[in-house]
C-alpha cells in the first residue's frame, strides 16, 4: 500500500507525462488516498484530462478537483458563439439522433440536456464539446430512455462483466432498480472500478449508475 507522500509523487509524475496538462499550473495535495487537485489550467478539456491523469495512478481511493479554468485572451469567446459551435458538432455527429439534445450556456459553462437511447450517445456529445475554444466547463444532464427489463440490464451488465478478465466480475454485485443500475463490491484497482462502470452504462436502457464499489488496497 502507498503512502500519501508516495502517492502524491506518482500523481504529480503522471500529470508531467500527459503532454495535453501544463502540471506547473497544478498542486497536488493527498490525505489518506484522497487526491485534491487545485490549480489553474488553460482550457476546460486541459482540467479533464487532468483529472484522468490523477484516475491511472494505482492507489488513489477518490479524486477531488478544485481547478479553475482561466481562458486566454485569445479563447474568450461569447456564449452564442459556444452555443452555435456545439450545435453544429451536435448536427455533424451521425451518433446522435436530431433535436434530442438541448443546450445552453452561461459564462461558457455548457449544461446538455434531453434524451437519447444509448449511454454512449451521452457520452460522446460531451466528449465532442469538452475541447471546443471558450468551453469553461460541461454539465451532461442528458437523459436515456429506458428501453428493457430489468432482468435483460442485469443479464447484460454480468455478462459483460465476466468477458472482462482482468474484473473481478464475481465480487462485483448488479442491482437493477427500473433504469437505475446499482454496483457494490470490491475491485483491485481504479481500472477494474472504472469498467464496471462502463460495462454498466454500456447497456441499453440504463439511465442511471450508482457506482458503490471499493478499492481494495
Amino acid at each position: 500500500m502507498k503512502t500519501d507522500a508516495q502517492l502524491q509523487q506518482d500523481v504529480i509524475e503522471e500529470l508531467k507525462w500527459e503532454q495535453s496538462v501544463d502540471a506547473s499550473h497544478i498542486g497536488v495535495e493527498v490525505n489518506g488516498g484522497v487526491v485534491t487537485l487545485a490549480g489553474h489550467v488553460d482550457s476546460f478539456a486541459e482540467k479533464w484530462n487532468a483529472e484522468q491523469a490523477a484516475q491511472r495512478v494505482t492507489g488513489v481511493k477518490a479524486l477531488a478537483v478544485e481547478i479553475s479554468v482561466t481562458l486566454p485572451g485569445s479563447s474568450k469567446r461569447n456564449d452564442a458563439d459556444i452555443a452555435r459551435s456545439i450545435e453544429n458538432v451536435i448536427e455533424w455527429s451521425a451518433y446522435l439522433p436530431k433535436d434530442h439534445v438541448k443546450v445552453m450556456v452561461e459564462g461558457g459553462w455548457v449544461t446538455l440536456t434531453g434524451e437519447v437511447d444509448w449511454a454512449y450517445q451521452k457520452q460522446a456529445v460531451a466528449a465532442g464539446i469538452r475541447g471546443l475554444m471558450g468551453v469553461t466547463g460541461v454539465s451532461n444532464e442528458i437523459g436515456i430512455r429506458p428501453t428493457v427489463s430489468s432482468i435483460a440490464v442485469k443479464a447484460d451488465i454480468e455478462a459483460a462483466l465476466k468477458r472482462r478478465a482482468g474484473i473481478s466480475a464475481g465480487n462485483v454485485s448488479v442491482a437493477v432498480d427500473g433504469a437505475d443500475v446499482t454496483l457494490s463490491g470490491t475491485v483491485d484497482n481504479w481500472f477494474e472500478r472504472e469498467s464496471a462502470t462502463h460495462a454498466a452504462w454500456g447497456t441499453p436502457g440504463v439511465h442511471r449508475v450508482v457506482d458503490n464499489i471499493s478499492i481494495a488496497y
